[in-house]
């Protein structure tokens, strides 16, 4: 855009009656068709984003709940000789069934409503196995690390302290 005035005082040179009007980069040129379809996509990744988000902060607060109500369950397991790997292996067991039961879930789901978004995709098929395979290892990612912190949590727990809690 910083030659517009070079380029029209050039056209003007060879023909005054020859208008020089609506000068845009080409990028803009290229990229208007699209457009609609592009912030279609955005809008589709960020609800994307979103429900991540979301399910890895219900898969914690669900970890979370019962971790703490399994509390004096967990203080007589460690008393009773339970190291802290067996009790971090146990609750990550638990998030993990809650993360793989939803994934599954969701992949059958996907499966049978990925055709109604074939009009949106370009150059990849609406059931793409290596798209629905990375999309299922990152939300089972997620749901790991959501599982991590509770576990953590019930793993350090003191079983003097939970046997004292009731």
């Amino acid at each position: 855009m910083d030659i517009v005035p070079a380029i029209r005082r050039a056209v003007a040179t060879l023909d005054t009656e020859v208008p020089v009007s609506d000068i845009r980069p080409l990028d803009q040129i290229a990229g208007q068709p699209v457009a609609p379809r592009r912030f279609i996509m955005i809008l589709l990744g960020l609800f994307a984003a979103l429900a991540l988000v979301l399910a890895g902060v219900g898969i914690y607060g669900v970890l979370a709940y019962s971790v703490s109500q399994r509390t004096h369950e967990i203080g007589i397991r460690m008393a009773l000789g339970a190291q802290q790997h067996d009790i971090l292996q146990g609750v990550v067991r638990q998030g993990l069934t809650l993360a793989l039961l939803g994934t599954g879930t969701g992949l059958a789901g996907a499966l049978v409503l990925s055709r109604f978004l074939a009009s949106l995709l370009f150059h990849v098929h609406p059931s793409d196995p290596t798209t629905f395979v990375v999309v299922s290892m990152l939300l089972v990612a997620v749901g790991l690390l959501a599982c991590y912190i509770p576990a953590h949590r019930a793993a350090r727990t003191n079983p003097l302290t939970s046997l004292r809690y009731e």
